[in-house]
């Protein structure tokens, strides 16, 4: 999919987890089948491989491989975004060019994730990012520590000011709605959207606030678009009780975070195994995942796939 310039993103974007099949290695059928799910569950784009795709335990071949799956199983039905974070500048630019020729629809950084950077660094950063993008849309992601650098809404849009292709950014630092509020006041016009994120916790007051569209994971990603469509069609009754019933399932991913992702599309068949690379995660016990089943059970009238 590509003229997407001229067009605004909007919608529910499902951010792809990393199936691993038993022995650690990337499952590529399993993220055909991600891909897939998303597709069939009415997602206006998809993302990865970012934070809610295991990204730091993958090698920089594999997150090419992600990018390049997962374009060429979309087939252009939606846009794709790959991200494209780097330790540094020469990491980023490396990881850019490649998800550029991938055939990737838009790119979204944070700043870089492991030496934390001054302003006038993270403002070189993304000119580097921008300077690689061939035109595709960048997305600047403000994400919270220990693996984001939270920025001021002042910084993103000097980002913005700075480049030609940054144009949109995915809010996730907290409060999330005071910092779009701010944001929306403070551009010059360049801005297309903000999107939220951290699995649409707050996507009623985000919406309310002008929010473009939201990037949770994808595990329910029929409910999330039925939600988004009752607010895109001022339904905000409908929206809130979907919500509502969403709920105990986002307060288990925000425990576990991508142990829940994997769990919940193993058990709606669509990955072969929960596994996860140990790099840091919380796995489920058996506890977990018998009040996962049941949350899952009770969310079942959502599921459209």
């Amino acid at each position: 999919m590509k003229d997407n310039t001229e067009q605004q993103f909007r919608g529910v974007f499902g951010i792809l987890p990393t199936p691993f099949l038993e022995n650690g290695q990337l499952d590529e059928e399993s993220l055909k089948n991600i891909v897939q799910f998303c597709l069939d569950a009415g997602a206006h784009g998809i993302v990865t491989p970012v934070n809610a795709s295991e990204f730091t335990s993958l090698t920089d071949e594999e997150r090419g491989q992600v990018i390049e799956i997962s374009v060429t199983a979309c087939g252009g039905a939606i846009p794709v975004v790959a991200g494209v974070a780097g330790s540094c500048e020469e990491h980023a630019r490396y990881l850019t060019r490649r998800a550029v020729a991938s055939g990737a629809d838009a790119l979204m950084a944070m700043p870089p994730y492991i030496r934390k950077c001054t302003p006038e660094e993270i403002i070189d950063y993304y000119r580097a990012i921008d300077e690689c993008a061939e035109g595709l849309p960048v997305f600047i992601q403000n994400n919270m520590p220990p693996v984001g650098t939270v920025m001021t809404p002042g910084l993103m849009n000097q980002v913005i000011d700075a480049c030609k292709n940054v144009t949109y950014i995915k809010e996730e630092c907290q409060p999330a709605g005071h910092y779009m509020t701010e944001m929306f006041g403070l551009h010059n016009g360049k801005l297309k959207g903000i999107f939220g994120g951290m699995a649409s916790k707050y996507i009623m007051d985000e919406f309310a606030r002008g929010a473009s569209g939201t990037m949770p994971a994808c595990e329910v990603c029929d409910a999330h678009v039925q939600l988004w469509e009752c607010l895109d069609n001022q339904d905000i009754r409908g929206a809130r009780d979907i919500f509502n019933q969403m709920l105990p399932l986002l307060n288990l991913e925000c425990m576990f975070g991508t142990a829940v992702y994997k769990e919940v599309l193993y058990q709606r068949g669509v990955i072969r195994t929960p596994v996860l690379r140990k790099c840091g995660n919380f796995p489920l016990d058996a506890y977990d995942r018998r009040e996962l089943t049941q949350v899952l059970n009770d969310m079942r009238p959502l599921f459209r796939v």
